[in-house]
């Protein structure tokens, strides 16, 4: 194996530095738990913080979450919300959104300040109003990424933004002879909110790469 260079260690380091930054309390490290029992992967501690914060800093009264998991970044999202803002969160593991439903309410949540879906993205997402989100939040089956970027602009309302996790693929997006399937869609994905005009985008190296857009 190639030993890294003194400049990607400080890289390492610094990164690990960032994620290791967050302080979480009981109620999130529950979550983590209870992801872990079902074998899913939420997201890491330093994207969960970067969620928290976007959310507070755009003030979104309506956001779709795509890929809810066992509650991890639904909890953080919430967590960066006003008392008046809903979130829809789509997912088909009906064992995944119990867990998430039980880290909602642990965090003092009230049910009716979400919409918990259970169904296949790709059926459920064609289905929501056009241009009635403030924020959404892709953390799904990587095959369907594009679809979800493409229906991101739709659901969105103009200043709208779009947050995309593990947008690296698991740090395999920089390796050009990587051609897995979930790579190269991470890679189309990444262009095409790179590309297109609708977008202004940036690429934060935080967790596995967290791809923030927001439509123009």
């Amino acid at each position: 194996m190639k030993a890294l260079s003194p400049h990607q260690t400080d890289k390492h380091a610094s990164w690990a530095f960032a994620e290791s930054r967050p302080d979480e309390d009981e109620v999130m490290l529950r979550a983590r738990e209870r992801s872990a029992d079902l074998g899913i992967t939420p997201v890491s501690e330093g994207t969960a913080a970067l969620l928290t914060v976007l959310a507070a800093t755009r003030s979104p009264a309506t956001l779709v979450e795509i890929g809810t998991g066992a509650g991890v970044s639904g909890l953080a999202l919430m967590r960066g919300l006003s008392r008046s803002a809903m979130l829809t969160t789509i997912d088909p593991d009906a064992e995944a959104l119990r867990a998430a439903r039980e880290a909602f309410a642990d965090g003092g949540f009230p049910a009716n300040r979400t919409r918990m879906i259970t169904g296949r993205a790709r059926t459920v997402v064609p289905r929501l109003t056009s241009r009635s989100y403030d924020l959404v939040f892709l953390d799904a089956d990587k095959a369907s990424l594009v679809f979800h970027v493409e229906q991101a602009a739709r659901l969105l309302r103009p200043g709208g933004l779009l947050v995309v996790n593990d947008a690296l693929d698991q740090d395999r997006v920089p390796r050009p002879a990587v051609r897995e399937a979930s790579t190269v869609a991470a890679r189309e994905a990444g262009k095409l909110l790179r590309d297109e005009h609708e977008w202004f985008s940036a690429l934060v190296p935080t967790g596995t790469g967290v791809l923030i857009a927001v439509r123009r």
